[in-house]
């Protein structure tokens, strides 16, 4: 469930974007190549920083506590941070709670580490719902959170931009740092789905071994 493409309705914010995006591709001003290039590396690239610092913090001790007690600092240790990047807190999954992102107000998230917000975070159908009924939507997007797990929401600000730090699948005590970062996509970052092992399919119990 990597790829999660949840339905919800376009946010006004992000219709609003599209009819910018449109005049100014018109005007010759930008291009399309250009667009592609930029949503690529965020969508792609910029999600695999939060799973390096997940998959570290699966594997380091040391690293998870400095994690959970100040984010930012730990992402700047593996070059993620810059502008926002000062504002990240972790939030620790465990087998009795659920922690989930929302930004009620706009779409904000993140971004250095968990690229742009996805189209379903930004729509005002999920940012009102969640916050009211967060098992009832989180089983609308694919997943059943266990009645006896605890689900707590966490509205994003600007001064406070959050990542959620899942528990680590059993099953994965022998793989390597980078076969666990395959697991952690943007959904399991913003708590809307865990990490799943089965998700790899070319893993085999041969190569999950560690080197």
């Amino acid at each position: 469930m990597g790829n999660l493409h949840h339905n919800m309705p376009l946010a006004d914010v992000e219709v609003r974007a599209r009819a910018l995006k449109e005049a100014l591709e018109d005007k010759g001003l930008i291009s399309a190549e250009y667009i592609e290039k930029w949503k690529d590396t965020f969508d792609s690239w910029v999600p695999e920083n939060g799973a390096k610092m997940v998959a570290r913090a699966w594997t380091d001790p040391e690293y998870r506590a400095r994690l959970l007690s100040d984010a930012a600092s730990a992402g700047a240790e593996l070059g993620f941070g810059g502008v926002e990047g000062g504002f990240i807190v972790a939030l620790e999954n465990t087998k009795e709670l659920q922690n989930v992102i929302v930004c009620s107000l706009c779409s904000c998230t993140a971004w250095p580490i968990l690229g742009l917000p996805p189209e379903w975070y930004k729509s005002f159908e999920y940012r009102s719902r969640i916050v009211r009924e967060p098992r009832r939507v989180l089983s609308e997007l694919g997943f059943d959170v266990p009645e006896g797990v605890k689900i707590r929401v966490w509205d994003t600000t600007a001064e406070t931009r959050y990542m959620v730090l899942p528990v680590r699948p059993e099953g994965t005590e022998n793989w390597t740092r980078e076969q666990l970062e395959r697991i952690v996509t943007k959904e399991t970052l913003i708590g809307t789905v865990n990490p799943d092992p089965n998700s790899v399919t070319e893993l085999t119990p041969a190569s999950a071994q560690a080197h």
